[in-house]
């Protein structure tokens, strides 16, 4: 006898040998069932609609995995924060064994989710800004090749050799910034703009474990850090304390930043299929980052300038809206100032320069809403944000005002950049 509606559930797991721990999921989920430890990242059954808001922005796809079994058995929290492998799928017998037959359709949460998934009204101010951020690509962006490397992949890691590490914010700042420049030999990693690796440093944690992959943005564009060269570079702050302040030495930074030329590094990826920047020469470009948020501006642009060198490429407008709290902190603050000024527009924030106000990104957007509003209101105009966590909101709300004060409807704007993949959020 088949157990009744309401007795099973499909929970929805994370998959812990895929999961490269970058906190897109955490961050988006509406009805905040995700959360992590130091291992892993996992789902609260009690908690999951099943809305799938989650699912497109996972760079891996670790999220989209699930497991249909008896409510009453469902995995506690406790037991996927000590998984190192997903568990098996339940099977025939063991579903019969509960009093499930193994066709059964109807779940409790798969049947909630129709109508008690929870997401945020363009138009609710209070909304986290991830809820307006494109999980699709811009319509003329390249093919974008992913996962070709990785945990379950055919080949499960790539090595790299370490051909420049070079320090991009000011000497005598405790919390330094590197520029590292990979070199992948005669192995194959196609990548574009805004696509992201992740590296595996050596060792193990606390508990005996391998360390995880840490995902880092790439700083370079598609035919490499040097043209021509299988290559990439990376953008790299030093961690020397934990979002508390406490003292620690984060994994892969220090590892990373601590590199010499002709060290072997293990990567996995490439990842992410979205945040990709478009290929219509008459599209523009508005970046508007934070710190390290910068590597994929730098590969957008640098892209961009390429393209321009060759003398057969007439691009958009290029806008950048770069923020840290002091120019000494500001990664690549001279090469910027050599970019020439009818190529790209450049506009700095600075959150803690002595004797001046606290500037921060969405200050500047307002500072030149007149420009932004027009490019809101462009089909070619497309937004990429990356950077801390805390800024989103404040740059989604900014670009709300100026639209508004600039009598566009922002439910319609807002609908239209989603929609046609031209506002990205990536923030962490």
């Amino acid at each position: 006898m088949n157990a009744a509606v309401g007795t099973v559930i499909k929970q929805h797991l994370i998959d812990p040998e895929i999961c490269i721990r970058c906190n897109t999921c955490e961050s988006v989920c509406p009805v905040k069932a995700i959360t992590h430890d130091a291992n892993n990242y996992v789902v609260d059954a009690t908690i999951c609609q099943q809305c799938m808001a989650c699912i497109p922005p996972c760079p891996t796809g670790s999220i989209d995995n699930w497991r249909t079994m008896p409510k009453a058995q469902a995995y506690s929290l406790e037991a996927q924060f000590g998984w190192d492998e997903l568990p098996a799928e339940w099977n025939g017998e063991q579903l019969a064994a509960a009093g499930i037959a193994a066709d059964t359709a109807a779940t409790e949460p798969a049947a909630q989710a129709a109508t008690s998934a929870v997401a945020a009204s363009p138009s609710d101010t209070s909304a986290p800004g991830a809820s307006y951020g494109a999980q699709l690509p811009p319509w003329s962006a390249a093919h974008a090749f992913t996962n070709l490397y990785g945990p379950k992949a055919p080949s499960k890691f790539i090595t790299a050799t370490v051909s420049g590490n070079v320090r991009v914010t000011q000497v005598g700042k405790d919390y330094d910034t590197h520029h590292i420049v990979l070199d992948f030999g005669g192995t194959p990693l196609p990548v574009l703009e805004g696509q992201s690796i992740a590296v595996v440093p050596p060792g193990v944690d606390a508990q005996g474990r391998a360390h995880h992959p840490r995902q880092y943005s790439i700083a370079s564009p598609r035919n490499g850090e040097r043209p021509g060269y299988n290559n990439l570079s990376l953008t790299i702050k030093r961690v020397l304390e934990d979002h508390q302040g406490r003292p620690v030495r984060g994994v892969a930074s220090n590892y990373l930043c601590d590199l010499r030329v002709g060290d072997k590094v293990q990567v996995i990826g490439p990842f992410g299929a979205s945040f990709l920047m478009p290929n219509h020469p008459k599209s523009h470009i508005v970046m508007i980052c934070t710190g390290t948020g910068s590597a994929p501006m730098r590969a957008m642009t640098e892209w961009r300038r390429r393209l321009r060198q060759s003398g057969k490429f007439e691009g958009g407008k290029l806008m950048l809206f770069f923020g840290a709290r002091t120019q000494e902190e500001l990664p690549y603050f001279g090469p910027l100032q050599n970019l020439p000024k009818d190529f790209i527009d450049i506009n700095l924030a600075f959150s803690r320069t002595p004797g001046q106000p606290k500037k921060y990104v969405q200050d500047a957007l307002r500072e030149r809403a007149a420009d932004v509003a027009r490019l809101l209101a462009d089909a070619n105009g497309h937004f990429y944000v990356c950077g801390l966590k805390a800024m989103e909101d404040g740059v989604v709300l900014a670009l709300r005002d100026i639209a508004t004060q600039s009598g566009l409807n922002w439910d319609e704007v807002a609908a239209a950049l989603k929609r046609d993949g031209r506002l990205h959020l990536e923030t962490y």
